[in-house]
């Protein structure tokens, strides 16, 4: 820890994946919670997995036609909005089943990921982290979109909360009482979209899923209010990032795997601090 810490006055990218990690936490906290309430965890690993497409085609993009100003987060940025308006148009006008539709937002944008790597020059290991989350990778391009995703996250929040609380809780209530709620549920998942492209930054697409769920879950066994769940999931999300960040320095660990191992740890201990809770009142 004393390294970390002497090394995170010195190198830059060290403050910028702490950076990173603190405000990936604010989104992650707020729409983790969301996600958990409504349970559509799958929806946000769909989404996770089809931003591999916008991230190869950025990825050639960029190597290829000299379009340099494309980054990979920004082909994230553009293949999980899609994904989302693509699902909420299934959802709202489809007779599918939501599994079917799911497996083929998530099985396609991985295919079309896979196909433009490939045809992209060079080693791409850059793009391939992605898959893995490299937190220590973040560029100044990165950090600012990062910023702007942040801001738009909590302010749309902000704007919409007693619709999205309506719509999470009550649907058909929610319709009755005029809320357009197709409306709402797909720009909900454009926020969620929103946060996945975030949180790929800092534990890669695999994991992305996890550190979405597990600092809510965990917050969601301490508390049954949502704005009360939402705040102890951004500490329990921005403990889990730090502590990951600080514990895989050392020996040189994953950064990923190491935030959502301690992300884990936290929800497992507190499934255990209620349970002794319980028994202590009973």
């Amino acid at each position: 820890m004393l390294q970390f810490l002497s090394d995170l006055q010195q190198f830059r990218f060290l403050q910028y994946a702490l950076l990173t990690g603190l405000m990936a936490s604010v989104a992650c906290g707020i729409i983790g919670s969301y996600v958990t309430v409504r349970r559509i965890t799958y929806i946000a690993g769909a989404i996770a997995h089809c931003t591999l497409g916008g991230m190869g085609i950025a990825g050639y993009l960029n190597k290829e036609q000299g379009l340099t100003f494309l980054s990979p987060l920004a082909g994230a940025v553009c293949a999980a909005l899609v994904a989302a308006l693509v699902i909420s148009y299934m959802l709202h006008r489809s007779t599918m089943r939501l599994d079917t539709i799911l497996s083929a937002v998530w099985a396609i944008g991985m295919a079309v990921g896979i196909i433009f790597i490939s045809k992209t020059g060079g080693y791409n290991k850059d793009l391939m982290s992605y898959l893995f989350g490299d937190i220590l990778m973040v560029s100044d391009q990165d950090l600012i979109l990062i910023s702007v995703l942040d801001l738009i996250l909590v302010g749309m929040v902000f704007l919409l909360y007693n619709r999205l609380v309506s719509i999470s809780f009550d649907e058909e209530f929610a319709r009755i009482s005029g809320i357009r709620v197709d409306l709402y549920n797909t720009l909900f998942l454009c926020l969620v979209a929103l946060t996945v492209v975030l949180l790929v930054q800092v534990v890669g697409i695999i994991l992305v899923v996890a550190l979405l769920a597990l600092p809510a879950a965990a917050a969601g066994q301490m508390t049954t209010r949502l704005p009360a769940m939402m705040l102890l999931a951004i500490f329990l999300c921005a403990v889990s990032t730090t502590g990951g960040l600080v514990i895989s320095y050392g020996p040189n660990l994953p950064a990923g795997a190491t935030i959502v191992m301690l992300a884990g740890f936290l929800y497992l201990g507190s499934i255990f601090a209620v349970k002794i809770r319980r028994q202590g009142a009973s």
